[in-house]
């Protein structure tokens, strides 16, 4: 399990302000950087966002507000540097369906994510081009798009191993200089059968013959979650 202290548990009550802050696509993504690339400035942020300092500036505060960053260490007194609080945001998404807000927050999330999807992608892509990966990633990296038929029970034990197994090893990893960052989103999302007439959506799955884990699927990804909860 992803431990208390970096984890942020959203209440859709308590948390409703916190919520409609984070609505903002800015503010989300300015989070995210934060999270996966260490603390920055400002000023940083705005060159890798295309926004302006005062804009960057003023959504990192708004964060701050809600305890989604904080200030980190200075490495001088010219300007404040910003780190995220948390490496991950959760939430019950049966807590979130019971407003109109936390549901609208909770789909404008789960767009956010896939994005990120797309981005960490672009981003993979030309990492492997420039040759700033070296060629032992080659074959683990990859993205999977399955279609198993599961009860409520067996996706919601899924999640629970997925979790326990991801934080075995990354505490295995913690210390290892060669383990890099990676984006994992993982979906589970069922689907009610088809309407009449419908044509049912086709799963790209990879092959499994020999230890090939490498596939392209471009319909299905969101975010990884745990139990009933998402995490972003």
């Amino acid at each position: 399990m992803i431990s208390d202290e970096r984890q942020r548990v959203l209440d859709p009550e308590q948390d409703a302000a916190a919520l409609k802050a984070l609505t903002h696509p800015l503010r989300i993504r300015l989070l995210g950087m934060l999270r996966q690339d260490g603390p920055a400035t400002a000023s940083e942020l705005a060159v890798r966002t295309g926004e302006s300092s005062a804009s960057t500036s003023y959504h990192l505060r708004v964060l701050a507000k809600y305890a989604f960053v904080a200030e980190a260490e200075h490495r001088d007194g010219r300007e404040r540097r910003w780190r995220a609080v948390h490496s991950v945001t959760s939430w019950s998404n049966k807590l979130m369906e019971a407003t109109p807000d936390s549901r609208a927050w909770l789909t404008v999330s789960r767009r956010a994510q896939i994005e990120h999807l797309e981005a960490s992608l672009t981003r993979h892509e030309a990492d492997v081009a420039d040759g700033r990966l070296g060629p032992e990633w080659v074959e683990p990296a990859g993205i999977s798009d399955l279609m198993p038929r599961l009860t409520p029970e067996s996706l919601t034990e899924l999640w629970e191993v997925l979790d326990r197994k991801l934080e075995e090893l990354t505490t295995r990893d913690a210390e290892d200089p060669r383990a890099a960052r990676v984006v994992l989103l993982t979906a589970g999302l069922p689907l009610a059968p088809p309407r009449s007439g419908a044509e049912p959506g086709l799963p790209l799955a990879p092959p499994r013959s020999g230890a090939e884990p490498e596939t392209a699927a471009p319909e299905t990804a969101a975010p990884a979650t745990t139990g009933a909860e998402d995490a972003a």
